[in-house]
């Protein structure tokens, strides 16, 4: 029998080695059809008496990445279509289809011939869960190699025996961990933990294991024994009287209760761990179609799911225009965000020329790529001979005329216009009628700075975030008159670095910047207020935010803040800028020098390591200090929250964001906004217009006017729209390439 997405080949010895290799896709993926072929391959495999055991690998780099975004949507789709027929008995289907993956793996765990998955590359997911159901595991030893079980990263959780085999096979500490923070384990680790029984060299993975079923693998779980014991212990001894309450706590921390499919995890192990196997899968099954009918997954599946990948394989993209092909980047300015970008662009493959006004400081910007590489090497990231080859890639100079042949140059010069225009104009004396010109600035409009350019329909935006080496947005920005054909190349030389892009018009501060000051003139309103500091950043954080407000603006630094805000007022008047948040900055930075994390004193103290940061005492002295008792914790979670949420609703109603899922992104990984919520358009759409503007204007009445929705915001309310069913999904009439 043919299939395919497999290979089936049965050796002298009775083993059948099944290849998965999915025809015209660069990694394997669980499919509809994926999962037909392999419910047929079991059968078929089961029933031939020739068919001593069965080898499962990949025929590609990596093992597979999990499940397809067709899969992942078609849950939802059903969801929906099923309340709609029979909303008594959907969620009864939906249990049943959730389940469909688990009876499949269950299966094949049962079928009475010992199966081992031969693990190259990649193997995340529905991919391991598969591996798990295996009675035996071989992983090469390349450093590409990666395990995990990274779902709750996206709102839902392993939930197709992952959560029930995990700690069967290892003990329940390092289970849980593993799981509720979705982190990627190395071969070594895995064999550690027992979830991977053997690591070999790559030329010998399908040879060991083989090795195994010919040495008598039998094809029985441990658990499907008779007086199988838990690894770890069971839940009621000593050693678990002392995890459990700790595990929760813990995630409590972590979490401050968000994530349900992070709780999830805890209840499906801590439950499924005292009942029998067969029971057990159920109570995961329960818990998965629980979590999948919640907001966060739907939010967080479509945003960190669905929408980065569809933005990062060029949603925005014009369509019809030749891939552009980078044989060389120039990057003007060899600051620390210069010579980052030379760093990531020379990671991604491409010869760079990074320039300066002198050697000295176009080298000093290639001593700060060295560094990246010796840390890298030191954690194996990078061999020595790849570091070796990333900094040959990188050309520091003096000379303009080095450019002549770059098909892009980025200026990461000071944010000053004159100096821009100095940079721009030196730059298109030399460079080729066809390249591209990009400034990085972060708060100074594309189309303003265009002016200094002869080519303005060659001149974008593509704005960095810090740091460049482990930020993964990029902010695309649009001039007036920029052309499809500087977009074109700036999406593909951000995929050539393998970052994830959002498409932006231009404003003052774009995007990302015009909503992370919102959330920090959000907490400066607070400290004005009297709001203790201490309650402003543990607010930020229980509300779902990496960091709070206070030691963000720190990282940005202050003196930026003051720059930022003096320069709205030279352009737009006073009315531009809350005259209380000028004397604040005016204070902090004028009178008591402090600038933020890069002069050792900001809102926060920074004292020598290794003691930890501290909020600055004297901060309390700028105002009179509330008492905390009488503040609600909740309101300020939702200022801090809606404030920002309310800016994208802005930038979408202005026509600077296009596309809901940019603004979705783009918040996320450009700023952290609570991910739970899928970003700041998901966290309107999800509780719902009319439910956002009531909570807009209960704040407004308490808060101030800045709280106000807008006139979009209100007509979707009254109609009761959302943002992702008003606006076209791809943004500017653009349907993805």
């Amino acid at each position: 029998m043919s299939y395919t997405n497999f290979k089936i080949e049965t050796d002298a010895d009775g083993i059948a080695l099944v290849t998965w290799d999915m025809p015209d896709k660069s990694m394997n993926v669980f499919t509809e059809e994926v999962m037909k072929e392999l419910d047929a391959i079991i059968d078929q495999t089961t029933a031939d008496p020739a068919v001593k055991g069965v080898v499962v690998t990949s025929g590609k780099s990596s093992f597979s990445g999990g499940a397809d975004l067709s899969m992942i949507k078609s849950m939802f789709t059903f969801q929906a279509e099923e309340k709609k027929k029979d909303p008594d008995n959907a969620a009864r289907r939906l249990f049943d289809l959730v389940g469909r993956m688990t009876g499949l793996f269950r299966k094949l765990e049962t079928s009475g011939k010992p199966w081992v998955s031969a693990i190259n590359g990649t193997c995340m997911g529905g991919a391991f869960e598969m591996s798990l159901a295996c009675h035996g595991r071989v992983a090469s030893n390349a450093k590409s190699v990666k395990i995990a079980l990274p779902e709750v990263k996206v709102g839902i959780f392993p939930g197709a025996g992952g959560t029930q085999r995990v700690p069967r096979l290892t003990n329940t500490q390092d289970a849980l961990q593993m799981m509720t923070t979705g982190s990627s384990l190395t071969p070594a680790r895995a064999k550690a933990m027992g979830l991977v029984h053997e690591v070999v060299d790559p030329d010998k993975l399908i040879e060991a294991a083989k090795a195994m079923i010919k040495n008598g693998l039998k094809p029985v779980q441990p658990w499907d024994e008779k007086g199988f014991k838990l690894p770890g212990g069971g839940i009621w001894t000593p050693a678990s009287a002392q995890l459990w309450p700790a595990a929760s706590g813990i995630l409590r921390r972590e979490t401050y209760g968000n994530y349900p499919g992070a709780i999830a995890i805890l209840k499906c192990v801590y439950e499924g761990l005292q009942v029998p196997f067969d029971t057990a899968l159920k109570i995961e099954q329960r818990y998965f179609t629980e979590i999948l009918q919640t907001t966060e997954a739907f939010s967080m599946i479509r945003s960190l799911f669905v929408s980065m990948q569809e933005l990062g394989k060029g949603a925005r993209r014009p369509a019809g225009l030749p891939k552009t092909e980078l044989k060389k980047v120039g990057v003007v300015g060899a600051g620390f965000m210069g010579a980052s970008i030379a760093y990531v662009t020379a990671a991604g493959g491409i010869p760079v020329t990074l320039i300066d006004r002198d050697m000295e400081a176009a080298e000093k910007g290639r001593t700060h790529s060295e560094g990246l590489v010796k840390d890298a090497i030191g954690k194996g990231r990078l061999t020595k001979e790849e570091g070796e080859a990333l900094l040959s890639r990188i050309t520091p100079s003096a000379d303009y005329g080095d450019l002549k042949d770059a098909g892009l140059v980025i200026e990461a010069v000071f944010e000053d216009r004159q100096v821009k225009k100095d940079v721009i104009e030196k730059v298109e004396a030399v460079i080729a009628e066809d390249a591209i010109f990009a400034s990085n600035t972060s708060t100074l409009p594309i189309t303003g700075l265009a002016r200094n350019s002869k080519r303005p329909d060659r001149f974008i935006g593509i704005h960095f975030f810090s740091p460049v080496e482990k930020m993964m947005l990029t902010e695309v920005i649009l001039g007036k008159e920029t052309g499809d054909r500087a977009l074109a190349a700036a999406l593909d030389y951000v995929a050539a670095i393998r970052k994830t892009p959002i498409v932006v018009n231009d404003t003052r501060g774009f995007y990302v910047n015009r909503c992370v000051f919102r959330y920090i003139h959000e907490a400066y309103d607070m400290l004005i207020e009297g709001v203790p500091p201490a309650m402003i950043e543990n607010a930020a954080k229980m509300a779902g935010m990496p960091v709070g407000p206070l030691s963000l603006n720190d990282e940005v630094a202050i003196d930026l803040s003051q720059k930022i805000l003096k320069a709205a007022v030279a352009d737009l008047g006073e009315k531009a800028v809350d005259p209380r948040h000028m004397a604040l900055i005016d204070k902090m930075v004028d009178e008591l020098d402090r600038r933020g994390r890069k002069n050792g004193k900001g809102f926060y103290e920074y004292p020598a390591k290794p003691a930890r940061k501290y909020l600055w005492p004297g901060l309390k002295e700028l105002y009179p200090q509330k008492d905390a008792g009488e503040i609600e914790v909740g309101v300020l979670k939702q200022r801090l929250l809606v404030t920002i949420a309310l800016e994208a609703a802005r930038t979408i109603e202005e026509g600077i964001v296009t596309d809901p899922r940019e603004a979705d992104v783009g918040s996320i990984l450009g700023f952290g906004f609570a991910p739970y919520t899928g970003g700041t358009i998901s966290y309107i759409d999800g509780m719902g217009a009319k439910a956002f503007v009531e909570l807009c204007e209960k704040l407004a009445a308490d808060h101030g006017d800045h709280f106000r929705p807008t006139p979009l915001l209100k007509e979707m309310a009254e109609k009761g729209e959302t943002f992702y069913g008003r606006f076209d999904p791809y943004g500017a009439g653009q349907k993805a390439a």
